[in-house]
């Protein structure tokens, strides 16, 4: 099966693996603990919003009729009744030839239809018993009528919906203390290779650091999963199965990073081949990370990265982050690329798309898309400035600078313009 693979583009390898992928469960959590979650059901207004007419300003509340003849140099008297500050309820209904002082976000009072602004009237900052009117007032101007913005029993958020700070503020608005939402993806990470040693250790001739179960752990709590991570798998193909069958238990997703090409020891590629492993695909067209593999054991999803940081990272936003949408509930998960121009030209030629790591740019209000040219699998310096991936497509000719390109964003752009 390592020599035999069959090629399956970016995104039927993606559907492959979300189509394998279930819901998880959900659960209670306090609102303050709800950001960044994924709604488990629809919210609905519990009243109407706002919940009374209301002022939107600082002024008086009036009828409009009383003001039909209003005009700066001949202003209305009416005689002020009393004062209402947000919070109160008023007591005296404005009668004809009558105002009450109103502040914003105040009830408004029985009898009264609109609202004059401070600043339309004579004296606006003085108390008194009466006010001069300066502007006539259409009825229901500067009126927010109750339920106008939000009426009860309204979906005011969806379920698959992530919760944002705007969301927050509306289930705070409804009275919502607590919040059911889909629990968070517990992911299992491990990698492969007698060449790694932990982040703490020394170095030693032919090892290196395991940078990648720290990215990745770093990646997914970001997603909103909850990182478990496991000893490095041994090289050896029984022991490995073993292994990881127990760990595929302690986990809705398991990923690992090294063991998916061809080599003598690449025990992922060798786990394809047991009776008791789903294979659900172990080539895809794309540059780098084509060795890229996804599997199920005992039903539980594995995907296989490459052990190169540059195509581990680059398998992780385009495979692992859709897979923790897609199990925190998310309804519709996919790349969603957007189109920028290419910044830089790329004439490289690949049989396969290539995932350019990249920054996003603004210049002449065009959206640029600038290529970062570190872009071996194995580096990762550059790692920490990678905003998006820029997809070049097959074939020879590559990209030119100004041409349209795909653009998958990961990251929230920094706007720099240095290269």
């Amino acid at each position: 099966m390592r020599f035999s693979r069959q090629m399956k583009t970016v995104e039927e390898a993606l559907q492959e693996l979300l189509a394998r992928l279930q819901k998880l469960d959900e659960e209670q959590v306090e609102l303050g603990e709800a950001y960044g979650r994924i709604l488990a059901h629809d919210v609905i207004a519990t009243c109407d919003m706002p919940p009374f007419d209301r002022s939107p300003l600082d002024g008086f509340a009036v009828k409009a009729a009383d003001t039909v003849h209003a005009a700066v140099d001949q202003p209305v008297y009416l005689r002020v009744v009393e004062t209402v500050a947000a919070g109160q309820v008023p007591r005296i209904p404005v009668d004809p030839g009558c105002a009450t002082r109103i502040m914003t976000g105040a009830m408004m009072p029985a009898g009264a239809d609109a609202v004059i602004m401070f600043e339309q009237t004579e004296n606006p900052g003085v108390h008194s018993e009466v006010v001069g009117i300066k502007r006539a007032l259409r009825p229901g101007e500067n009126l927010s009528r109750r339920g106008e913005e939000i009426a009860q029993g309204t979906v005011v958020a969806h379920a698959g919906e992530r919760v944002n700070a705007g969301t927050i503020a509306v289930l705070a608005t409804f009275g919502y203390s607590q919040v059911s939402v889909i629990r968070k993806p517990r992911v299992g990470l491990l990698s492969t290779g007698i060449e790694l040693v932990a982040v703490d250790e020394p170095l030693a001739p032919g090892k290196i650091r395991n940078s990648n179960t720290a990215m990745l752990a770093a990646l997914i709590t970001e997603a909103g999963g909850i990182p478990v991570l496991f000893p490095v798998l041994p090289d050896e193909l029984a022991e490995a199965k073993q292994k990881m069958t127990g760990y595929v238990r302690e986990v809705d997703l398991l990923i690992s990073s090294g063991g998916v090409s061809v080599g003598d020891y690449d025990v992922i590629a060798s786990l394809a081949d047991e009776p008791e492993v789903t294979l659900l695909f172990n080539r895809i067209a794309m540059r780098p990370g084509s060795p890229t593999t996804g599997l199920l054991m005992s039903g539980k999803p594995v995907l296989a990265l490459s052990g190169n940081p540059g195509a581990c990272f680059v398998g992780y936003e385009l495979f692992a982050r859709p897979a923790l949408q897609c199990l925190a509930g998310k309804k519709q998960v996919s790349l969603e690329p957007i189109k920028a121009q290419l910044g830089s030209p790329y004439e490289k030629p690949c049989p396969h798309p290539r995932y350019l790591r990249g920054r996003l740019l603004q210049k002449d209000g065009v959206l640029i898309a600038q290529p970062d040219f570190n872009d071996k699998a194995g580096n990762l310096g550059t790692l920490k400035n990678s905003e998006c991936l820029i997809v070049i497509p097959a074939g020879g000719r590559g990209k030119q600078a100004g041409e349209l390109v795909d653009v998958i964003v990961h990251a929230q752009p920094s706007w720099r313009e240095e290269v």
